[in-house]
């Protein structure tokens, strides 16, 4: 099962690579203010409860290919699809010089996707100067293998801003969707 999830991981990363979500590591700033690989795998490691192999890989991916994030989002999300999905979520944006604020997502994906899921979500968040620039909707394309538990992992990105939300959870789901998540300061039930 495991190794269906990282070929189905596999597969995705190669997706977002080739239509241009991806920015080089190169490319990110050397402040001061970003997270390194260390501090990551330590606040993973607290937030879920341990770490997994497969965990530690992805996150080691994330790294090659975007470097350090200025940010953290930590929170819950719950989802289902039957071809067409929805995803609702909140939790907290961590930024070393800005501190931390509520934040809420939702938002509706198509595909072959089928099934629910309730998860743990720690999201990497890079590019972000300003904290309400998270402020808007992020494409997606994602591919989920939850039978009992799962972990999935995507990028999302809205101009230079990109998101990695990993998430580690409970359900029976399987199947890969595109869609956009919206994140904003209120809760909202309209998933649009």
């Amino acid at each position: 099962m495991l190794a269906r999830l990282i070929s189905i991981f596999a597969i995705f990363t190669l997706i977002t690579v080739s239509v241009g979500f991806v920015v080089p590591a190169s490319a990110q700033s050397k402040s001061d203010d970003t997270y390194n690989e260390d501090e990551i795998m330590e606040k993973a490691k607290g937030f879920f409860g341990h770490t997994t192999a497969g965990l530690a890989k992805g996150i080691e991916k994330v790294f090659s290919d975007l470097g350090k994030p200025n940010g953290i989002i930590l929170g819950e999300e719950a989802g289902g699809a039957f071809f067409v999905g929805l995803r609702y979520g909140k939790g907290e944006l961590s930024q070393k010089k800005s501190g931390k604020r509520k934040v809420y997502w939702q938002g509706p994906s198509v595909g072959f996707d089928f099934g629910g899921n309730a998860s743990k979500v720690f999201t990497l968040v890079y590019h972000l100067k300003n904290p309400g620039d998270l402020y808007r909707r992020f494409l997606g394309i994602d591919g989920s293998l939850y039978v009992i538990a799962g972990l999935s992992m995507n990028y999302q990105q809205a101009d230079n801003i990109i998101l990695v939300p990993i998430r580690t959870g409970v359900g029976l789901r399987a199947g890969a969707n595109i869609g956009y998540l919206h994140y904003s300061q209120e809760h909202s039930w309209l998933p649009f």
